[in-house]
Parts: C-alpha cells; sequence; structure tokens
C-alpha cells in the first residue's frame, strides 16, 4: 500500500483550487445479495475533511457555548424566520457539511425546514448538555457512514491528498477492517479493494 501511494498520489503537486479527496472502494462478491443490510459509523483516526464545517441549530446554552468557542450557530428564532425562505434554506444546507441540534430543537427541525436535510443525509445530529461541542465536532471529523445497500459497491471517502502517507494508511487499513468484519462471511465476500482519488484512476489494493 506503501508504495501505490508514494507513486500514485504526489503529496508535493501543485496545489488545485480544490482540494482531491481520496475515496476508497470496496467491490462485493455477487453473494452479498443475501447480506444483511447495514449502516454503521465508522471512527478514524486522521480527519478527512480539514476544512469541515458544521453549524449548532442550539438552544440558549448552546449558543452561547458555540459563540464562546466561534462555533456556527443559529437559534430557533432565526431557525423560524427561515421556515419561509426556500433560497436561504438550501444555501443553508450546502454551505455545512454537518449539523448539531440540542435535544429540545431537534424534534422540530423537520417541521420548521422540512425534509431536505434529511434527503441530503445531514439531519443534525443530537447534541446533549453533557457533551462539549468542540469535542463532539472533533469527533465528527473523523466519522465516516457505510452503507451496504443493494448495489454490491461500498465507496466512502478515507482522506485527501495533504494528508502523510501514514495516516491514509491508517484510516485505511480501520475503514478495510470494519467493512470487512461487518460482512457475514468477511473476506470471502470480498472480490476488489480500490483506492482513487477525486480526478485520477482507481488503484487496486485487494
Amino acid at each position: 500500500m506503501e508504495t501505490i501511494l508514494h507513486e500514485k498520489y504526489s503529496f508535493n503537486s501543485p496545489v488545485l483550487r480544490f482540494l482531491t479527496y481520496i475515496h476508497h472502494n470496496v467491490a462485493s462478491s455477487p453473494r452479498i445479495k443475501r447480506e444483511k443490510r447495514f449502516a454503521t459509523n465508522i471512527q478514524l483516526r486522521y480527519p478527512i475533511r480539514p476544512r469541515y464545517k458544521c453549524c449548532v441549530y442550539g438552544d440558549e446554552q448552546h449558543c452561547d457555548e458555540a459563540r464562546l468557542y466561534k462555533i456556527p450557530h443559529m437559534p430557533m428564532d432565526d431557525l423560524r424566520r427561515m421556515n419561509k425562505d426556500k433560497k436561504k434554506k438550501k444555501k443553508l444546507e450546502h454551505r455545512y457539511h454537518a449539523f448539531l441540534a440540542s435535544d429540545n430543537v431537534i424534534r422540530q427541525i423537520p417541521r420548521i425546514l422540512g425534509p431536505g436535510l434529511g434527503r441530503m443525509g445531514k439531519f443534525p445530529t443530537l447534541v446533549t448538555h453533557t457533551e462539549l461541542l468542540r469535542d463532539k465536532i472533533e469527533k465528527m471529523k473523523t466519522t465516516i457512514r457505510v452503507h451496504l445497500k443493494k448495489s454490491p459497491f461500498i465507496n466512502v471517502p478515507v482522506g485527501h491528498v495533504n494528508m502523510t502517507e501514514e495516516q491514509l494508511i491508517s484510516n485505511i487499513s480501520m475503514t478495510i477492517n470494519c467493512i470487512v468484519a461487518l460482512l457475514r462471511k468477511h473476506w470471502q465476500h470480498v472480490r476488489k479493494v480500490f483506492i482513487k482519488s477525486t480526478m485520477g484512476p482507481s488503484h487496486r489494493l485487494y
């Protein structure tokens, strides 16, 4: 894996106008159709998005905490005012990678903002007053969502080209091990494993 990363992804290449991400693809056996479908979170060691943006839909206490640490936030009054403005709601949905919501706010989100966040896979994550916002966001930066659906392919982001080889190897290894552990017959149901950058060709690891 070290050789592939060193040869295929130039860590000293000219900087593009956008950050190039690296995705990990697992091609499963056709017998995977018999597998129980799953959707789970995997906690990686290193953040995959250095420019990760998270917004807090908070009650008064969480908004005060967010303000203290300069975390983007929005109180309920502002959300209600946005309810009738579809353009503002769409802009907000695309501005952030993820959202947090206080436990006494999260139940009102579908009624105020509609189904948009859920369709985008960005429905707010619950945050309680026993958790620190900064710690919660740092944890979210290293968390990826893995789905096994009808397709025999699993595609997840594992890093970006500005990461070191050691960091990428760590994230890729953790992802592979977690996915294989979730499959009923483990490696018997794995046909191929690839890594691929945003703009580049895929390279086979297994």
